[in-house]
């Protein structure tokens, strides 16, 4: 799961887009937490979203923010 949320925290991926490697990777044997942290953390870190949201939240609160998804993604994980 771990290796699920930070491997989705670099790739440009949307949500939609994130849907085909889910699926190839559960096939695979990947358990459904790590798919769901995955899930949870690619789309709302992708670089165009945190460029913006660095902006307009400032430092402080986005880096609140990035701690708040990654703590999210593996509570919803588990």
């Amino acid at each position: 799961m771990l290796m699920a949320a930070t491997i989705g925290v670099p790739l440009y991926a949307c949500g939609g887009g994130t849907i085909p490697l889910i699926r190839e990777w559960l096939y695979s044997g990947m358990s459904m937490g790590s798919a769901a942290a995955f899930m949870l953390t690619g789309p709302s870190t992708k670089i165009t979203n945190l460029g913006a949201l660095k902006i307009v939240l400032g430092i402080k609160h986005f880096v609140l923010y990035l701690a708040f998804v990654m703590i999210f993604s593996f509570a919803t994980g588990q």
